[in-house]
């Protein structure tokens, strides 16, 4: 019988024999190293220079992976907080018997939480510009750093979709699946990579960058709202989550479209009325 579905059933990645180099983990690479020439030309033409480069480096890279992590603990897994304790900060599982993992299980709600506070102490030490004026700036790298997370977590077969019923979509062999899935991680890198051309134009072809918060608001609400949507072609993440036929990812997106939405449409204000 024919399918038009793809059998997925990659590696996980490169074997060295002693280690191997994960996808997923050179994904994160792929997103911090354009993450960081994308920042650079940005504060070039903000006339910034290298330390400011380098110091909004380590406080991006931090905050994102503690915050992803400690986001998925907090928002999907807060049971580890007590069962396994320390693989919530090691890349490993100790509970029911020490098993190598890597780094996993990493929410984007966390990682955005996460940046935000960075930028709040980044802004006030480093550059001594409103939390805004760096917001509507890193978001540009951070959106671009999106789409590469999901093509990683494609990848490795996990936020999977659910099934389509036919013979379109994915047949993940890795689950031992013979039957098709939407592939909801592409879903969603292909709109990120539409919200990080908005955000590219927007920022260099436009004046909004003078407009505090509104690159900043019209991230939250494309990228947020992408999340919302394709969630709906998701399988939960958490069993038994599901609050008025919203899940977890869901809810949580709700606050980051309003307070976009408040940006975008709010008094103007500009960087100059501000710094």
């Amino acid at each position: 019988m024919l399918t038009s579905a793809i059998v997925w059933d990659p590696s996980k990645g490169i074997d060295l024999g002693f280690f191997m180099i994960r996808y997923y983990s050179l994904m994160y690479l792929v997103a911090f190293t354009l993450g960081w020439y994308l920042m650079k030309n940005i504060l070039e033409r903000e006339r910034m220079g290298q330390k400011e480069l380098d110091a909004i480096f380590m406080y991006t890279v931090i905050a994102v992976l503690a915050g992803a992590r400690l986001g998925h603990v907090i928002f999907y897994q807060p049971e580890l907080f007590v069962e396994d304790p320390l693989s919530i900060i090691l890349p490993a599982r100790f509970v029911p018997e020490f098993e190598f993992t890597g780094f996993q299980g990493l929410a984007s709600h966390g990682a955005a939480i996460g940046v935000i506070l960075a930028m709040y102490f980044y802004s006030k030490k480093v550059v001594k510009k409103p939390i805004l004026w760096i917001l509507d700036r890193i978001v540009i790298p951070v959106a671009s750093g999106g789409v590469f997370i999901r093509i990683g977590n494609f990848i490795n077969s996990e936020i999977i979709g659910k099934p389509t019923n036919s013979d379109y979509g994915v047949i993940f062999a890795q689950l031992g699946e013979d039957f098709a899935r939407h592939p909801a991680q592409l879903y969603e890198a292909g709109c990120y990579v539409i919200v990080f051309i908005i955000l590219m134009f927007l920022y260099w072809k436009t004046d909004k960058r003078e407009k505090l918060g509104f690159i900043f608001g019209v991230f939250l609400v494309l990228l947020w709202s992408v999340r919302f949507f394709v969630e709906f072609l998701k399988e939960a993440q958490v069993e038994n989550r599901a609050t008025w036929a919203l899940n977890t990812g869901q809810w949580l997106s709700i606050p980051f479209i309003i307070i976009g939405l408040y940006l975008i449409f709010r008094k103007p204000k500009t960087t100059s009325a501000t710094a």
